[in-house]
């Protein structure tokens, strides 16, 4: 769900015409958009603080034989919240699942894990050595 919930809408629907088939499906609810808070911690374990509201798109879905699929996207791209919502039900499946793994799940974490080490080679680029700080401790 989280590779889903990186990638934006056209990217899982480009990954889709590789894939089977969706099952047919029924929206139990949504997609709709709402704001949640965000809480923070000071130095990852100081008391909770809130940071702010982010957006969050969230949809669920029925398959035709009663399987439900739920995603929450950052966002609001409702073709988003469903497709993942679609996808969540039907990797419940696991005849299917395979398939939609290799053809879907598969290229779509590969290609945030290269764009994450580019940004992080294109961050390393800046980095800064302060041989006075590094000596004196």
């Amino acid at each position: 769900m989280g590779v889903l919930a990186r990638a934006d809408a056209a990217s899982i629907a480009a990954r889709l015409d590789d894939a089977p088939a969706l099952p047919a499906h029924s929206r139990l609810r949504g997609p709709e958009t709402g704001l949640v808070m965000a809480r923070g911690r000071q130095g990852g374990d100081g008391a909770p603080f809130n940071l702010g509201e982010v957006t969050v798109t969230r949809c669920s879905v029925r398959l035709a034989d009663g399987t439900v699929g739920h995603a929450y996207v950052a966002g609001r791209d409702a073709r988003q919240a469903e497709l993942a919502a679609v996808l969540d039900a039907a990797l419940q499946d696991p005849a299917a699942r395979p398939a939609l793994l290799a053809a879907v799940i598969e290229p779509l974490a590969a290609e945030q894990a290269a764009r994450a080490a580019r940004d992080a080679a294109r961050a390393a680029a800046t980095r800064v050595e302060f041989f006075t700080m590094a000596t004196m401790r």
